[in-house]
């Protein structure tokens, strides 16, 4: 019985809820044969049960047909340590990523975009596969950021091919409508949407895909929480107390849907004047760190006010990639590094149990509530994308 000949009869195995076979995904790490016996090992990216039952039940029929025995068999199918705290209830509807990371904020105009373009980017340039997704369907900054506004991605099929720069596969609305389109849209398209950019986007096997979420609390961060398993969860904000309030409330948004939360990036936190290099605390600084404290969480960096910053959002040459030697870059460069970590132990320390937890509602709110518009704030200004 020769490989190549499992191999071909595996192809007929199609993942749960894809179009493409376990082969072609990369799924089947290893084959076997001894005499009339084969060993499979299988390594799916999803952590639900019927998954991994529909997978077995499919790669034995089709080597039966070939003819080899269910009694011959040992097929071996692992599942991906996702934590007992998980957000997706057991659903991945991207399984070729190995992690995602949600970017949130309590309010707009934080600076959350300028936080995940930086931080994948960070990633990148540190040898992981990456992809960031904006998922801010109704302020779609990230393309003008990269400085792809202008470029609209190739369709191949049924799918969408990832737009490229600086090293990370990107997706947007803002690259799928036209420019300065207004998207008037109730939940439940906000909601459809962001599953299909997940679903249709034809990403590669991702380490991890940064997700540039809306600001607030509403259908889209409830939508991702029950479509893939948030591997972490990151809050951005300002040191003024306005902003902090609503940070709060994103930092418990995250503990009632169950995801792990990796920590607080502080943005404009002081200023670095150009000409003499001196940093002033014009806004404040450091008084993220009680929030961090209720939350049980870390202050994973303190982003000045710095000019390049607001330059590179706007020629779309981010910082981290134009000036790494500044302290800016610097401190990303530090963030993406701790992230990183932190996913290694997620991974390592992941329970065995892989039953999904249902995200923790208030009495009387339903997941699939679209009866009003999501609400949005906006702001813009120097790196408050």
């Amino acid at each position: 019985m020769r490989e190549e000949l499992v191999k071909e009869a595996l192809k007929s195995v199609i993942y749960p809820g894809f179009t493409k076979d376990i082969v072609t995904f990369g799924f089947v790490k290893q084959i076997d044969i001894d005499g009339e016996s084969v060993s499979l090992l299988i390594d799916i990216t999803s952590s639900a049960i019927e998954v991994k039952d529909q997978i077995r039940v499919d790669a034995i029929e089709a080597l039966e047909k070939i003819g080899i025995e269910s009694k011959d068999l040992n097929i071996n199918i692992l599942s991906p340590q996702i934590p007992r705290e998980s957000s997706s209830m057991g659903k991945n509807i991207a399984p070729q990523i190995k992690n995602f990371v949600m970017v949130s904020s309590g309010k707009g105009g934080v600076g959350k975009s300028t936080a995940s373009v930086n931080l994948a980017i960070a990633l990148a340039q540190q040898g992981k596969k990456v992809g960031l997704l904006d998922a801010d369907i109704y302020g779609p900054n990230i393309p003008r950021m990269l400085g792809v506004s202008d470029i609209k991605p190739e369709i191949e099929g049924s799918g969408v091919i990832p737009i490229k720069a600086y090293g990370i596969e990107m997706m947007s609305m803002g690259s799928l409508t036209e420019d300065g389109q207004s998207l008037i849209w109730r939940g439940a398209m906000v909601m459809k949407a962001i599953q299909q950019l997940l679903k249709d986007i034809r990403w590669s096997e991702l380490d991890v895909l940064v997700i540039d979420m809306p600001p607030g609390t509403g259908d889209a961060q409830l939508t991702l929480a029950q479509s893939v398993p948030v591997t972490l969860a990151i809050t951005v904000t300002t040191p003024q107390s306005v902003s902090l309030d609503d940070s709060r409330r994103s930092l418990d948004m995250f503990k009632k849907l169950k995801i792990p939360i990796g920590g607080i990036i502080e943005n404009m936190s002081g200023f670095i004047a150009p000409d003499t290099g001196v940093e002033y605390d014009i806004f404040g600084k450091g008084t993220t760190e009680p929030l961090a404290e209720e939350f049980d969480t870390k202050i994973l960096a303190q982003i000045p006010i710095e000019p390049a910053v607001r330059i590179g959002g706007d020629d779309g040459t981010p910082i981290t990639y134009s000036t790494p030697t500044s302290i800016t870059a610097k401190r990303f460069m530090s963030a993406a590094e701790d992230i990183w970590s932190q996913l290694e132990q997620i991974s390592k320390e992941g329970g065995v149990d892989n039953e999904a937890i249902q995200p923790t509602l208030p009495a009387g709110v339903s997941a699939c509530s679209t009866q009003a518009p999501q609400q949005q704030s906006s702001g813009s200004g120097c790196g408050c994308h």
